[in-house]
């Protein structure tokens, strides 16, 4: 029987360790702190749970939120109601129903730090505080902060972002999106079970000018975060080159979810690809047509590319100019919002981007083939709002 050492038990490591003990395989999970909290919203798109329904179906607590609000300076704001609710749990809370869905399929769960990894002609040495573990091949899904050098994903500065926030013990029912002047990134407000999660991610800013923002938008909205607690985390971000060299797979190993850099772009969103990366990392593992650890680590690789990396490379490439560019004289995220309360085709669109199941490389394209209509419903908005509703002078 193949040993499986996983290394990290976040949404990614649970998903592989279970696949692979499904699949037959002895697998032992290695995690320092196991269920965590992050600051991010920890929300699950339609994509995901359509595709994985067991994230939709069970007893951990969570949000099914459908309304929205999206505001940006000058432009001010417009409620959406999707059509496909958005779900949002604690991070610690779907963190322990990952992990136990593994525990049930047969794999170990074990508190333990990583210290090392040590290749050797019988596969790998993995060295803890407690002593050695002797695995035929190792999933690393030990997050964006991966101490194991040798493995992962490897980045520069410029291929990540801060993410910024506080669990404050407030209610409400919907989203709240906030884009910010020349910031490549956003704030948000994102209700859970029993709190909501208020937070920022950026890029090109420092997490002390990034926390400034923060605390200013939630004082002026009546956030109170004297009582909430702070949390900081850096989420990968690759620019387009960073995909194109991105290490995910090796001899005898692969990277999944944060440790990868398997981190949408442009939202930071980050749970589906660590649970499909999870996945397949594992039909990769239990392939037992492919024996050579190093055609494994292509196989990974092929798959990822055609799964979600392609599209992913593209997001990066769009990412500034969505946050930061100008369109009709005006910036873009303030002329999304417009658009929005003017067309309802350009809504649709807007909701498939929150369904997730719009992809960045056929954005484009689907923008084209609505635009005379986008637009002709725009100037019939403008046109009804002046002449009918009285707004000029006849």
């Amino acid at each position: 029987m193949k040993t499986v050492a996983v290394l990290g038990g976040g949404p990614a490591g649970a998903t592989a360790a279970e696949k692979l003990a499904r699949g037959g395989a002895k697998v032992v999970v290695l995690d320092e702190k196991l269920a965590w909290e992050k600051p991010c919203g920890g929300g699950i798109t339609f994509k995901a749970y359509s595709q994985y329904p067991y994230l939709l179906e069970n007893e951990t607590p969570k949000k099914y939120v459908t309304d929205t609000l999206l505001a940006a300076p000058k432009s001010g704001e417009v409620r959406v109601s999707l059509t496909r609710p958005l779900l949002i749990y604690s991070r610690v809370d779907l963190n322990r129903m990952l992990l136990r869905r593994a525990e049930a399929a047969g794999a170990a769960i074990e508190k333990e730090r990583v210290l090392g990894l040590e290749r050797t002609s019988a596969g790998w040495r993995v060295r803890t505080r407690s002593g050695t573990l002797q695995a035929d091949y190792c999933v690393i899904a030990t997050g964006a902060r991966n101490p194991l050098r040798e493995v992962g994903t490897q980045y520069t500065a410029q291929d990540t972002m801060y993410a910024l926030g506080y669990w404050v013990p407030m209610d409400q029912e919907h989203i709240d999106i906030q884009f910010l002047p020349k910031l490549e990134g956003y704030i948000w407000v994102f209700p859970r079970a029993g709190h909501l999660s208020v937070g920022i991610c950026g890029k090109g800013e420092s997490a002390q000018c990034l926390r400034s923002r923060l605390e200013r938008y939630m004082d002026e909205k009546g956030l109170n975060r004297k009582n909430g607690k702070f949390y900081g985390h850096m989420l990968p971000a690759l620019e387009s080159r960073g995909w194109r060299n991105n290490r995910l797979a090796g001899n005898g190993w692969i990277a999944v979810g944060d440790a990868g850099g398997l981190v949408d772009p442009i939202t930071g969103e980050g749970l589906y690809y660590a649970v499909r990366s999870g996945d397949l990392a594992s039909q990769v593992v239990l392939n037992e047509q492919e024996h050579e650890p190093e055609r494994k680590a292509e196989v990974y690789r092929q798959m990822i590319t055609r799964d979600f990396g392609m599209d992913l490379t593209y997001g990066a490439g769009l990412a500034k100019r969505l946050f930061c560019g100008a369109i009709l004289f005006g910036a873009v995220p303030g002329r999304m919002i417009e658009f929005m309360r003017r067309s309802p085709r350009f809504c649709e669109i807007m909701q498939d981007l929150f369904a997730g199941t719009q992809p960045y490389l056929e954005l484009k394209n689907r923008l084209l083939r609505n635009v005379n209509t986008t637009v002709h419903e725009i100037l019939m908005s403008f046109l009804f709002r002046k002449l009918v509703l009285g707004e000029t002078r006849t």
